[in-house]
This record gives structure tokens, C-alpha cells and sequence, in this order.
């Protein structure tokens, strides 16, 4: 079992920066890949970003456009995306989450098997 633990969101105006953390207890951080979902009223989950064990390999959904960037440290077993130059079109509730081990693609929501509650994110405009 691993328990996830997303903060760092809150109201923030177009064009600002904020930094969510993904804090991890239980088994093993280092070993799993994770990634950074959102979700928005009345629309599915959305892969936001994901992130290798090592942290060497990220990969971001394509509406990101290098505004985002996710990071890990290992040694605090905590997760991160620094978000700047936040849109409207960013609100939503933002999820860290586990890749399955072996599992397969890194940008579908049902690869993941633990999740954390959510973290609000609102932008103004």
C-alpha cells in the first residue's frame, strides 16, 4: 500500500505560478513511476504529467506546452509539479497517482493503482 498526499493548490489569477507537492507514505517511493492527473466539472480524468522512478524521464500532456514541469525527490518521498502561467482552462481538482509496476501506458488514468484525495486548483481571469 502506498498513501499519497496532494497540497499546493488554491485560487490563483491567470498568468501565476503555484507548486503542488505529492506527498508519499507506505511502501517504497523510489521504485514506482507517478504522474500528475486532473480533473475538471463534467469531464473526464486528464493526464497532466508523469515522471520515471530515477526522475529521468517526464512526459506532459500536450496542453501543457512547457508551463509545467514535475520533479521528485526521493529522499523526502515527495512528488511536484510547478505550474506557471496558469490559464482559466487549468481549473480542476489535480491527483498524483502510482504507475502499476509492469503496467502499461504512462497516460491513462486506470494504469494507476494508488491515488491521493485531490487538490483544488482555481484560476482567475
Amino acid at each position: 500500500q502506498v498513501q499519497l498526499v496532494e497540497s499546493g493548490g488554491g485560487l490563483v489569477q491567470a498568468g501565476g505560478s503555484l507548486r503542488l507537492s505529492c506527498a508519499a507514505s507506505g511502501r517504497s517511493f523510489s521504485v514506482y513511476a507517478m504522474g500528475w492527473f486532473r480533473q475538471a466539472p463534467g469531464k473526464e480524468r486528464e493526464f497532466v504529467a508523469r515522471i520515471s522512478w530515477s526522475g529521468g524521464i517526464t512526459s506532459y500532456g500536450d496542453f501543457v506546452k512547457g508551463r509545467f514541469t514535475v520533479s521528485r525527490d526521493n529522499a523526502k518521498n515527495t512528488m511536484y509539479l510547478q505550474m506557471n502561467s496558469l490559464k482559466p482552462e487549468d481549473t480542476a481538482v489535480y491527483y498524483c497517482a502510482v504507475h502499476t509496476p509492469n503496467g502499461g501506458s504512462y497516460y491513462q488514468s486506470y494504469e494507476y493503482k494508488y491515488w491521493g484525495q485531490g487538490t483544488q486548483v482555481t484560476v482567475s481571469s
